[in-house]
């Protein structure tokens, strides 16, 4: 049973970590495209709608894949985790069933008629149906993010005397403390992938003096949202999200700073190995009292250590959650650096004639999404060993029928599937962006004709 739980979560981590990839592109450029197409819409120049029509088919390929990678995951709860699908499927078959008839709904409905119907729907309307996409777009977010905070922090439900998870409170759920930071947090982050993949092909154009007026409104439309976001990013959203972990995942906060024992006057590892055997924290670069201020407001505060929780509550990837947490909170200060630097040039009117740092920009394209992966895996190796905090072992969810042999199976049969569909995606963007926004020039004179 314990070597098909490790498959089985090996599973999981694959599928997801791949399909987040998508959604995030997607929940990010939606957010863009409405700038752009508001842009256009305020100074009637078609240059707008060209840019916007062109993000839309890289919204287009980014959201038919993460369909295609999304629907098998959820799949996996009645195959690899039927235990934990039996125990909380009538809390959480509420928001995964809002998220698939409403908001998967809304986006795919309003993306076909952005992409299709434009000559129809007239500029006011084309402008409100990229509304609708951002809308449906980021309201899907909403209720796959209220899904997985239920799980770090469960609230407004019953429990049967058979472990069965009863919802007691539909607006409860909805409005779970947890979720009203972690949703902002979460949606910050794929903005900020959004606009690193617009600035880096804005970039792209630029040096390569290709559709060069293209990549200067990207590289402009980019930097300026993304500065925003890469400071919302670590304050508020990031501080409080780092808040509710100590009031309520106590443990979690002591892996993901390697907190071995409890200290007055917490410092915050800035790096450092951890030492699990031996429980310290190996070659330590820290900020004196750093912790225990940004966790409780107080330089003298107490933070909990490790060693006030019984083992069988730690963390069972102490090493993973502390890196990966560190991996995530380093790649953010390097991307409010990146943006500050990039928004004083364009303020200045140098950014399209500073090569280096227009490769820079170009150059930290996969970064955002190694950011993104990272947080996730510290939200969710952080919550072990529960599925459900506190109250369902993540050992008690799975599928006691599923043998290792039949998890390995099906997981290598992803992971070529994936790799074939991967392959199909980079051939489709690159033929999109080869292609350029220029092409957009053509169908608007057709479409006038």
């Amino acid at each position: 049973m314990q070597s098909a739980l490790i498959v089985d979560r090996l599973h999981f981590a694959f599928t997801v970590t791949f399909h987040y990839i998508f959604p995030q592109i997607t929940m990010g450029l939606a957010l863009l495209i409405v700038v752009l197409k508001t842009m256009a819409l305020r100074s009637g120049n078609e240059h707008y709608n060209r840019a916007a029509r062109f993000w839309a088919k890289i919204f287009g390929i980014n959201f038919a894949v993460g369909v295609v990678t999304g629907i098998p995951m959820e799949f996996q709860f009645g195959t690899n985790w039927s235990a934990f699908s039996q125990a909380a499927g009538g809390v959480i078959g509420q928001t995964l069933a809002m998220e698939g008839v409403f908001s998967f709904f809304l986006e795919s409905s309003f993306l076909g008629l952005f992409l299709f119907g434009e000559k129809r729907l007239g500029r006011i309307g084309h402008w409100f149906s990229a509304v609708m996409v951002f809308v449906g777009s980021w309201l899907s977010g909403y209720f796959i993010v209220a899904t997985d905070a239920w799980m770090q922090h469960p609230v407004a439900y019953s429990l049967s005397t058979n472990g069965i998870f009863g919802l007691q409170s539909f607006w409860g759920l909805l409005l779970n403390p947890w979720t009203l930071w972690q949703y902002p947090h979460t949606m910050i982050g794929a903005l900020q992938t959004g606009c690193f993949v617009m600035a880096a092909i804005g970039a792209f154009y630029v040096l390569a003096k290709r559709h060069e007026d293209y990549g200067r409104t990207f590289l402009r439309v980019a930097v300026t949202v993304g500065i925003l976001a890469a400071i919302l990013q670590l304050y508020p959203t990031g501080d409080a999200q780092g808040v509710m972990i100590a009031r309520y995942q106590p443990v979690t906060l002591a892996a993901m700073e390697g907190l071995f024992h409890s200290e007055k006057g917490a410092p915050l590892a800035i790096l450092g190995q951890p030492d699990v055997a031996k429980q310290r924290l190996d070659n330590p670069l820290v900020i004196p009292r750093g912790l225990s201020f940004l966790t409780y407001r107080a330089w003298t505060a107490e933070v909990k250590g490790l060693d006030q929780f019984p083992r069988d509550a730690w963390p069972d990837q102490i090493e993973l959650v502390y890196f990966s947490y560190h991996i995530m909170v380093g790649l953010g200060t390097i991307f409010i650096t990146i943006f500050v630097i990039a928004a004083f040039l364009l303020w200045r009117g140098a950014l399209y004639r500073s090569r280096a740092m227009l490769w820079i920009i170009m150059l930290a394209l996969p970064f955002p999404f190694i950011a993104n992966t990272a947080g996730w895996i510290t939200a969710e190796v952080g919550r072990q060993p529960w599925l459900i905090y506190g109250m369902l072992r993540t050992s008690a969810g799975a599928s006691p029928l599923v043998s290792a042999g039949s998890a390995w199976f099906t997981l290598i049969g992803f992971m070529g599937l994936y790799t074939v569909l991967g392959i199909l995606y980079l051939f489709l963007v690159y033929r999109e962006i080869e292609r350029g926004p220029e092409v957009e020039a053509v169908a608007s004179a057709v479409l006038a004709r």
